[in-house]
């Protein structure tokens, strides 16, 4: 019975070993197929300049997402950040054209998105609201509403060239608003990953009930996730106003590295559609299916792993 036994428990180990590697690893390799067909289609994408322009190009999508991989591994949704990005955008660059040193306009615009995330977390807990979609759909319209208030729906320009460093500068051969990723990017895994609310968040997103009754303090939780979501949208604004979009969607799952690289595959994409001269009009609609491919992929996945676990 043992010579039977063993091939076939050596079998599921293998089956199971290489589900973990695509778990892993799938978006990595879904992007290198995707930078290779590219590169096959078009000689200048693979050139150093336009790979450092994609890494560019992807900073403000990458700075939102990982404000967005928080919420995400609770189980959550923030229907509101780009509506706060627009407004810190314009709050950063009408303080600047009205004399405000960069620095204090920065953090102005940095504590907007902070203050502003943390209300969607109140709104949701304090008022016992049944799912996040309620307050950050609210919050999306009034900070949509308020950008338009504060500029008089008039672009606003001629900005101080220091302040342009963090979207349009380098360092060396390294684009700037590539750095500033790299440090969010290291903070993020290290909150995530090596402190107690980091593991308190991800339990919340595998189970709240669970998770308040060993003791987890959910609400607070929940507005510091907010919190830091509304952060990384002002974040992307100052990145998108010196220039001047991978966690499971089931909740208590998500690192930072797949958020990376799922904000340069979008990156890429959009990069490689202008390269071959793919129109605006269908290169919104690529991408918008190209999300829904994500997530149908990513919940059939996880669907497959559930069944496999019983």
């Amino acid at each position: 019975m043992s010579t039977t036994v063993q091939p076939a428990a050596g079998k599921d180990r293998a089956g199971l070993s290489l589900a973990s590697l695509l778990r892993k690893f799938g978006p990595l390799l879904g992007l290198l197929i995707l930078c290779g067909a590219l590169g096959a289609a078009s000689d200048r994408f693979l050139t150093a300049d336009n790979l450092l322009n994609v890494c560019r190009q992807s900073a403000v999508n990458a700075l939102v997402s990982l404000g967005q991989l928080v919420v995400i591994v609770t189980a959550g949704i923030d229907l509101s950040v780009g509506s706060i990005l627009g407004l810190c955008c314009v709050l950063v660059a009408l303080l600047m054209h009205s004399g405000v040193p960069p620095l204090i306009s920065v953090v102005a615009a940095l504590a907007l998105g902070l203050v502003l995330g943390a209300l969607n977390g109140i709104l949701l807990t304090k008022l016992h609201l049944p799912h996040p979609f309620i307050p950050t759909l609210g919050m999306m319209n009034v900070a949509r509403g308020l950008a338009l208030v504060i500029s008089g729906g008039f672009p606003i320009s001629e900005l101080p060239s220091s302040f342009r460093f963090w979207g349009a500068g380098s360092l060396g051969w390294i684009p700037a608003p590539v750095i500033l990723v790299a440090l969010f990017s290291a903070a993020f895994y290290v909150f995530l990953n090596r402190t107690t609310v980091g593991r308190d968040i991800y339990a919340i997103g595998g189970n709240p009930q669970a998770a308040r009754l060993s003791g987890i303090p959910v609400d607070a939780r929940l507005i510091l996730v907010y919190a830091l979501s509304g952060l990384t949208a002002a974040a992307g604004a100052i990145v998108l106003a010196g220039r001047i979009g991978g966690a499971s969607f089931l909740g208590g799952v998500g690192t930072v590295s797949g958020t990376l690289v799922g904000a340069l595959i979008m990156g890429v994409l959009r990069n490689g559609l202008n390269l071959l001269n793919v129109s605006a009009a269908w290169q919104t609609v690529v991408i918008g299916i190209v999300i829904v491919a994500a997530v149908w992929v990513d919940i059939a996945r996880q669907r497959a792993a559930d069944k496999g676990g019983r």
